[in-house]
């Protein structure tokens, strides 16, 4: 099923490409810019499925259809990217509604863009009216938060979100498979609540219940594989249906026998090979889930694959799925920032460098980059010690340097409250000049008497 879905949009590329070349050396009315034009609208549909859009897309120089990520195997799909490229293009998102004529539209756009200069240029030509059809940047996502945080409203949230997890595991256990109406309910107030203030929710996937790590590490893990998502310019379904896969990623556990899922020693080798076991006995209880997007069980059972060729569980393929990559390095992060019963959390830092240290053997490091970006080093709600000595929690990040965020000094250097505490921006400031200028040390938020998301 996804080698047919990944010869869809490896068809839809090429198809793109003939049409814009066509367009290069011959008339808009002649026929075989006519013909090319049909056959990527033709190519276009086949890969719309039950879904409503489809976006074309541009990631860290390589090609990503819907959900589907694509390597440039061939010198027309390199000469397609350089096209997007000088025109300023990274995202096309197309409506199933779309009409014939509107692709035309976008074809010859496309063509005269490039030709001229980069989109949004005012000296460029405009692109045509085109209502199903938009054509834009990806960006990473910038905080735009909706005014005072309800700490309390936003906790809630989190813990009904990790409360119908557990219903969702014990369902599994006792029935063999999800309620998948109930999974779509947690990933809808998630991704609502992260349009409205993504600080806040971010903030509370560090903030958990460790004594609940199992349900807790589900909902971390879809929290932060949609906003990965977002900041790559994901939306609507298909952003829902990557959080529905990081929810379930990890639901084949339920055939993993306790002694072995809550062992606080380290595993045997043989113990090692039962817990691997997880990936295909989630992707069958998923596959036979009703009404379960396709990108689920393919998410459950390659989370634990890298791009390497390591990992479980051992199997040929030529590249990894963007929703599984997303979902991995979310959970391999949120794992290794939890306190278990084998492991002592890391702080962010140190987990940040691990995911950085495998130079692409791993993790794709523009990937990684972008999520360092949306998470900083130091993330919003984070307590922290600064150079010159006071207390501050991080209240946004800055993309250019993520590890001196914007923090509010909450106590002195001696530990006492700030009378009245106050903002300072870390890149603002220079070393020396007696104003705070970086993150000494990141500091435990049970050791503050202040709740760090209130300070939002």
């Amino acid at each position: 099923m996804l080698s047919r879905r990944i010869q869809l949009a490896d068809d839809v590329l090429r198809r793109l490409a003939a049409a814009l070349r066509a367009t290069q050396f011959y008339t808009p009315q002649h026929p075989l810019v006519t013909r090319s034009v049909t056959a990527f609208a033709d190519a276009l549909r086949l890969v719309f499925g039950q879904q409503q859009s489809i976006a074309l897309g541009v990631v860290g120089g390589e090609f990503v259809v819907g959900d589907v990520p694509l390597i440039r195997s061939s010198a027309m799909l390199s000469e397609l990217l350089a096209r997007l490229q000088r025109a300023g293009v990274e995202r096309i998102t197309v409506d199933r509604a779309v009409t014939n004529d509107e692709i035309a539209a976008l074809v010859h756009g496309l063509a005269a863009l490039d030709a001229s200069g980069a989109i949004g240029n005012e000296d460029g030509p405009p692109l045509p009216p085109m209502p199903h059809i938009e054509v834009g940047r990806i960006r990473v996502e910038r905080q735009v938060d909706a005014g005072p945080i309800d700490p309390a409203a936003v906790r809630q949230l989190y813990n009904d979100s990790t409360k119908l997890a557990g219903e969702l595991w014990e369902m599994t256990l006792a029935e063999g498979r999800p309620d998948p109406k109930q999974a779509r309910t947690v990933v809808d107030s998630l991704a609502q609540a992260a349009a409205q203030n993504r600080s806040a929710l971010l903030a509370l996937t560090a903030l958990k219940d460790y004594d609940n790590y199992t349900f807790t590490h589900m909902v971390n893990v879809s929290i932060l594989t949609m906003a990965q998502a977002r900041a790559l310019g994901i939306e609507g379904t298909v952003l829902r249906e990557f959080g529905l896969a990081a929810l379930m990623h990890d639901i084949g556990k339920v055939r993993t026998p306790n002694e072995i899922l809550n062992k606080a020693a380290a595993l045997t080798a043989a113990e090692y090979d039962v817990i691997k076991r997880h990936v295909v006995d989630g992707a069958e209880i998923l596959r036979s889930t009703p009404d379960i997007p396709i990108i689920v069980p393919v998410v459950a059972f390659e989370h634990h694959l890298r791009l390497d060729g390591t990992g479980y569980p051992a199997v040929a393929r030529t590249g990894l799925n963007l929703a599984t990559q997303l979902c991995g390095i979310a959970d391999v992060y949120d794992a290794m920032r939890s306190n278990r019963r084998y492991q002592r959390a890391l702080p962010t830092e140190r987990v940040l460098e691990v995911l950085h240290s495998n130079d692409g053997r791993q993790f794709d490091q523009r990937l990684v980059r972008r999520f360092v970006q949306i998470l900083g080093v130091y993330p919003v709600g984070n307590v922290v010690r600064l150079d010159t000595g006071e207390t501050a929690v991080v209240v946004r990040v800055n993309p250019a340097d993520p590890h001196r965020p914007h923090v509010r000094i909450l106590l002195d250097r001696d530990g006492r409250a700030m009378p009245k505490p106050y903002d300072v921006s870390l890149w603002d400031t220079a070393p020396d000049s007696g104003w705070p200028s970086s993150v000494a040390a990141p500091v435990d938020p049970a050791s503050v008497e202040f709740e760090p998301l209130a300070m939002l």
